[in-house]
């Protein structure tokens, strides 16, 4: 599969979690959905960027809360800001909110939006990705990721710092739960994920 000169943040975890769904799409691209403010989640990311008081205009691509594969309805946005409000979030302020970035990984263009980004003592970093969904399992888990590794990269690169000054996390807002996953992909495994695409089976030839 020859991959298109950029992707998404969503295509390549798409591409870790399922390469023959990705290929299909690039084949045969469904159309915009008509009311991208209607994306369930969209809401709640709203809200908090209101509250960290930035408001950025957005590319419809890179819509707050498009990736979330399970994202919450917008009538359950009360109880998704009490939420937040509960957590350990509530009373910390980003350093930057809604970051867009492109950065370059084997010869493809890797294009996104971090929600938010926490100063840590040290020159250190902490990009957080706020879930609206449920906590996915299994494979899925592990694609997810690949969201986060490229984040980290992505700051990095942006604020001039070793990789390693930076981590990254999914808040699960219903569940008041950050999970930081270990071991996430730095350079060269995102370049070999990009590079390393299994060819495609004939059954998705003719799909």
């Amino acid at each position: 599969m020859s991959l298109p000169p950029h992707l998404s943040v969503s295509q390549l975890v798409v591409l870790r979690r399922d390469p023959q769904l990705l290929a299909r799409s690039l084949r045969r691209p469904l159309p915009q959905r008509p009311a991208p403010y209607a994306r369930r989640g969209t809401a709640f990311h709203a809200w908090l960027e209101r509250r960290f008081g930035s408001v950025r205009l957005l590319d419809v691509d890179d819509l707050p809360g498009a990736a979330d594969d399970d994202a919450a309805a917008d009538e359950e946005l009360a109880a998704l800001q009490e939420a937040f409000l509960a957590g350990e979030w509530s009373g910390r302020t980003p350093v930057e909110v809604e970051v867009p970035f492109a950065t370059t990984v084997a010869g493809v263009v890797i294009r996104g939006r971090m929600d938010a980004v926490f100063a840590e003592p040290g020159g250190r970093y902490d990009v957080i990705d706020w879930k609206t969904g449920r906590r996915p399992t299994t494979a899925d888990a592990a694609a997810a990721t690949v969201q986060l590794a490229a984040y980290r990269i992505a700051w990095a690169a942006l604020a001039g710092v070793p990789v390693t000054r930076v981590r990254a996390g999914f808040h699960y807002v219903r569940d008041g739960v950050t999970v930081r996953p270990a071991d996430l992909l730095d350079a060269d495994g995102l370049a070999a994920l990009i590079t390393d695409i299994p060819e495609p089976t004939a059954t998705a030839d003719r799909l």
